[in-house]
């Protein structure tokens, strides 16, 4: 592939300990009827930052916002260095295993989503209700994950008794009349789910299915597989049935997952939850992020269906590549230009081939550039920023590395950066998304070094204040400038 190529992401994946999203739907009642009888619905959730006050709300976790600027920062960076690590093992080409059917439904699934503190594995948190009866989980959205499992104790006795003590959430599959373990003999255990970390070994004929999943920073959690049902709110109020999503039921959990009930799986494959509700409401998920200082009334959402962009600018579209190296989403790219002059990066730092490729995640806050890259978008910046007296964070080794004092300021004195797709979209963040606000009376330019041969990785904070399109069935990639107040 001689273009360039970005993956996008939104949070945690397998051998990473950082950034995620949480999905809130609300669901009593349901309908026993099909999807597919809904044909002017969608499904929106409601994405929760990790500095949101909401979830310091809850108990015996960190989460909330923290105790000032340079401190919130410092979080973005601690689980921004985890997330790297995490990419630079999961970026091996995979062949497309599936592929998109056409769907007969055109409803949609709306899940309102908002900013949540960080725990070292996330940057955004949803709540998700599954089983039957269903019961309410806080997970992590997490598009380079494949994998939706929460805390669970199916056939351990003690397993959790201490959080189960303190009326903490955790799953019990026997309690849930539609969980159906996956045998162990099966192909899917054997064969299906071998990328999952599925074990191949069986105790027993009758033994379900188990994984064993191994993060970067030590952290592993064991279980079962199942299939369940997850329980969702239309926009149009009618509550619905997603049957046979698979799940995981972790039973032994060593590491950093204490403030989190677990993990919605996002990823491109065919067993993850993002696919399994996209194929339900036409193929298609959005997202949106709002900036992270936002007041809390202004909200994240992920949605599954149709999104009415009549109110929007104009989309545009670039090509989506599934399946060239799952679980991610990728394009192509050809550059970036600073005030329309095209920068002089060498093709290969973000060709795949070469080692390189761009990553769009919305689990990383900061943008972290490749040195080829990095070294030259710093150098358009250099004269700007010359003006300002220059400082330094001191809040970790991937802070930002050009901090500036705020005195005399003003956006209309930054140039305009635009990433240019291959097939002539472009990307143009407002400059607050790339000039941040780091401490009091501190900008930084929101771009970090990190090494190659390896990604580059486009930040949530620069795909702030646009809403976010993957359309699965015709392969693209849409995006527009975005309030994030989507209408019901």
């Amino acid at each position: 592939m001689e273009s360039s190529i970005i993956f996008i992401f939104l949070s945690l994946s397998l051998f990473s300990n950082n950034c995620i999203f949480f999905f809130q739907v609300h669901a009593s009642k349901y309908n026993h009827g099909k999807v597919s009888k809904y044909n002017h619905g969608k499904v929106k959730f409601k994405l929760i930052h990790r500095h949101s006050p909401e979830l310091g709300k809850m108990s015996g976790t960190t989460l909330g916002p923290p105790s000032s600027s340079r401190e919130r920062i410092k979080q973005l960076i601690h689980s921004d260095t985890a997330r790297l690590h995490a990419i630079s093992h999961r970026l091996v080409p995979r062949r497309k295993n599936f592929q998109v059917e056409t769907l007969r439904s055109s409803n949609l699934v709306e899940l309102p989503m908002r900013s949540a503190a960080d725990i070292g594995t996330g940057q955004y948190f949803v709540s998700f209700r599954i089983g039957s009866p269903p019961r309410k989980f806080i997970m992590i959205a997490d598009t380079g994950s494949t994998v939706t499992w929460m805390k669970c104790k199916y056939k351990c006795r003690t397993c959790f008794d201490d959080r189960i003590h303190h009326h903490e959430r955790i799953f019990n599959p026997k309690t849930s009349r539609t969980f159906i373990p996956i045998p162990c003999i099966s192909s899917m255990c054997k064969q299906d789910l071998a990328r999952s970390f599925s074990l191949q070994k069986c105790h027993r004929s009758t033994s379900p299915c188990a994984y064993d999943f191994r993060y970067s920073d030590g952290t592993k959690v064991l279980g079962i597989f199942g299939n369940d049902t997850v329980i969702v709110r239309l926009t149009n109020g009618k509550k619905i049935k997603v049957p046979d999503v698979m799940i995981g039921c972790s039973e032994t959990i060593f590491g950093n997952f204490h403030d989190i009930d677990g993990v919605m799986g996002l990823g491109f494959d065919q067993h993850s939850f993002a696919v399994k509700a996209a194929e339900k409401f036409g193929n298609k998920f959005s997202y949106c992020l709002v900036d992270h200082l936002s007041p809390s009334d202004l909200v994240n959402f992920l949605v599954f269906g149709e999104v009415d962009d009549s109110t929007l600018p104009k989309m545009q579209y670039t090509e989506l590549l599934l399946g060239i190296v799952n679980p991610y989403y990728a394009v192509n790219v050809s550059g970036i230009s600073i005030d329309g002059e095209m920068l002089a990066i060498p093709s290969y730092a973000w060709d795949l081939k070469s080692g390189g490729g761009f990553i769009v995640d919305s689990g990383s806050s900061l943008t972290h550039l490749v040195e080829p890259v990095f070294n030259q978008v710093i150098a358009a910046f250099q004269a700007p920023i010359s003006k300002f007296k220059k400082l330094s964070l001191s809040v970790g080794p991937s802070e930002p590395k050009y901090c500036f004092g705020d005195v005399g300021y003003k956006e209309s004195l930054m140039p305009k950066l635009e990433v240019h797709f291959a097939d002539g979209a472009k990307l143009t963040p407002p400059v607050k998304s790339y000039v941040i606000d780091a401490a009091e009376g501190i900008k930084c330019l929101g771009f970090a070094p990190t090494r190659w041969p390896g990604p580059s990785v486009i930040g949530n904070i620069l795909q702030q204040n646009h809403l976010w399109e993957f359309d699965l069935l015709n392969g693209k990639l849409g995006f527009a400038s975005s309030s994030c107040t989507l209408d019901d």
